[in-house]
C-alpha cells in the first residue's frame, strides 16, 4: 500500500516535443516561422496524480530536459526548492545527447554566454538561462500534480489568490497576410503593415476578446512609422493604455525622440534600447527632460513614459545593475525565464522592495502556459498592468478546452492543479508534425524565416535606428 508521502513521488515523466502553427508576425529579427517548437511535459506520481508543464521546444532545451526528466524519478513533486541545484548537477553547461535529438557537434555552441537568444528576444543567452527555462516547465508540472493530489488549485499552493480574474492586453503585430511561399496554416486576419492595419487588428481584438489595453511589437519599420501607428491607436481608443516594444532596436537618441513624441499616450515604453547601459542612459535622459520641462508641477508635462523590460532583467543577477541605475521602472516577469511560478513571486517581492512595477511577458505559448501564468498572476498583489499574451494568435492547442477571455480577462479557476486537461489526440498530431520535420523548424529562427522572402536578409545589428 502506498503511503501519503510515497504517493507524491514521481513515477514517470514524459516529454513530447511539438510544432504549433504560428502566424507570419513580424519583429526586428524577421518573421515568425510557420510552426514554432514547444515542449509538453507530463509527469505521473506513484499515487496516480498527473501534472502538465509547457516550455520552449527548441533542440537546445530538449537536450537539457531529458537528463532532468530522468533525475526526477523517485523525487516528490513537493521537493521544489532543490530543483535548481538538481538541474545544474544533471544538465551542466554541456548537456549530453538525448533520445529526442542525437548530438550534433559541440553543445556549448548552443548554450554559450555569447549566443544571442534571437528567437526569444530576451537579451544575451547563457546556459543558466536555458536551464531555468527548462526547469520552469517541470516546476509547473510538479505543482499541477501536487494540486491535483491535494485537491487544491495551484494558486493555493502559492499562498492563495488576491484576485479572481487576471487582465491581459491585446498583443498587436505588424504582419503579412500569409507566410512566404504560402507555407503554414492560413488565417483570416490579413496583413497589417500600416497604422490603419494596426488599428483594424486592435478593433478585432477588442471586439472578440474584450481587451482594453494594447501593445504593438515594434522595431519593424522606421520609428516615425511606428509612432504614427501608436498615434492612430490613441485616436481610435482614447484613454486606453498603449505600449510599444521595439526589442532594443533603437539607439539612445532615437529612444528619447520616440519617448518625447509619445510621452502623453504611452503606458510604458518597453526595451527601446538594448542592454542595461543604454536603457539607463535613456532613463536618465527622460528624467533630465522632465526636470527641464518643470515636471508635473511645473509645465504639467511628465518626464516621459516609464521604461519596461523583458530583455535586460531576466535573471536575479541582472537586477542590481538595472535597479540601482534606474534603468527600468517596470519588469515584465515570465515564469519560463525565471525558473517557475515560485521564483516569479520572489521577483515580485524584489520589485516591490525597489518600487519597480510589474507586468507579465509572453512569447508564443499554448493553454498550459496561459493557465500557469494566470495562476501565478492571481497571487501577485502588485501586478498593476495587464499581462501580455500571444494566446489569441495560436489557433492550435493541446487542451481539451481552450481558455477563454471575457472582457479581456481570464477567470482564475479553483479546480485542482492548473485546472486544464490534455487532449492526447491533438498532442499526438502536433508531435507527428515535429517528427515529420526535417529539422528546419525544430529551432525557432525568425531571420531564417525572413530569408524565405528576402534571401539577403540577416538579423539587424542593434541599434538598428
Amino acid at each position: 500500500m502506498t503511503d501519503a508521502k510515497d504517493a507524491l513521488a514521481i513515477a514517470e515523466v514524459r516529454l513530447t516535443p511539438i510544432l504549433v502553427a504560428d502566424p507570419p508576425l513580424l519583429n526586428t529579427q524577421g518573421v515568425h516561422q510557420p510552426y514554432t517548437p514547444r515542449l509538453i511535459i507530463e509527469l505521473t506520481t506513484k499515487g496516480g496524480a498527473t501534472g502538465l508543464g509547457e516550455t520552449y521546444g527548441d533542440t537546445k532545451y530538449l537536450d537539457l530536459a531529458q537528463p532532468l526528466a530522468t533525475a526526477l524519478i523517485g523525487r516528490s513533486v513537493t521537493d521544489l526548492n532543490t530543483l535548481p541545484a538538481l538541474a545544474a548537477e544533471v544538465c551542466g553547461d554541456s548537456p549530453p545527447s538525448s533520445p529526442l535529438r542525437p548530438s550534433r557537434g559541440d553543445p556549448n555552441a548552443a548554450t554559450g554566454a555569447d549566443a544571442v537568444d534571437a528567437g526569444g528576444l530576451r537579451g544575451v543567452q547563457t546556459a543558466g538561462k536555458l536551464r531555468l527555462s527548462v526547469l520552469s516547465g517541470f516546476e509547473v508540472a510538479c505543482l499541477d500534480a501536487w494540486g491535483r493530489a491535494a485537491g487544491l488549485p495551484v494558486h493555493a499552493l502559492l499562498g492563495g489568490k488576491v484576485r479572481d480574474r487576471v487582465e491581459y492586453s491585446a498583443y498587436l503585430f505588424y504582419r503579412w497576410a500569409q507566410h512566404p511561399g504560402g507555407r503554414g496554416e492560413r488565417d483570416d486576419w490579413g496583413a497589417a503593415l500600416d497604422p490603419a492595419g494596426v488599428v483594424a487588428q486592435a478593433r478585432r481584438f477588442a471586439d472578440t476578446y474584450g481587451f482594453t489595453s494594447f501593445k504593438l511589437k515594434g522595431g519593424v519599420f522606421p520609428p516615425a512609422q511606428e509612432v504614427a501607428a501608436i498615434r492612430a491607436l490613441a485616436a481610435a481608443f482614447p484613454g486606453r493604455p498603449l505600449r510599444l516594444d521595439p526589442n532594443g532596436a533603437w539607439s539612445v537618441a532615437t529612444s528619447l525622440r520616440v519617448a518625447d513624441a509619445l510621452h502623453d499616450v504611452l503606458e510604458y515604453l518597453e526595451d527601446p534600447a538594448s542592454g542595461t547601459d543604454r536603457m539607463a542612459r535613456v532613463a536618465a535622459g527622460l528624467r533630465g527632460a522632465g526636470r527641464a520641462a518643470g515636471g508635473p508641477d511645473g509645465s504639467g508635462r511628465r518626464a516621459g513614459p516609464p521604461l519596461a523590460t523583458n530583455m535586460c532583467v531576466t535573471t536575479f543577477d541582472e537586477i542590481a545593475a538595472a535597479f540601482t541605475r534606474g534603468a527600468v521602472q517596470i519588469v515584465l516577469c515570465d515564469h519560463h525565464y525565471w525558473g517557475g511560478l515560485r521564483r516569479t513571486r520572489e521577483l515580485a517581492a524584489v520589485c516591490r522592495a525597489f518600487g519597480v512595477g510589474l507586468s507579465m511577458h509572453s512569447n508564443t505559448h499554448l493553454g498550459i502556459s496561459l493557465a500557469a501564468m494566470t495562476q501565478v498572476a492571481a497571487t501577485m498583489p502588485d501586478l498593476a498592468h495587464a499581462c501580455d499574451t500571444h494566446y489569441p494568435w495560436q489557433t492550435e492547442d493541446v487542451l481539451t478546452e481552450r481558455l477563454t477571455f471575457r472582457d479581456g480577462r481570464v477567470d482564475v479557476g479553483d479546480a485542482p492543479g492548473l485546472g486544464v486537461a490534455l487532449d492526447r489526440d491533438r498532442l499526438a498530431a502536433l508531435h507527428r508534425r515535429w517528427l515529420a520535420d526535417d529539422g528546419g523548424l525544430r529551432d525557432r529562427d525568425d531571420a531564417a524565416a525572413m530569408r524565405r522572402a528576402d534571401p539577403d536578409w540577416t538579423a539587424p545589428a542593434v541599434p538598428r535606428w
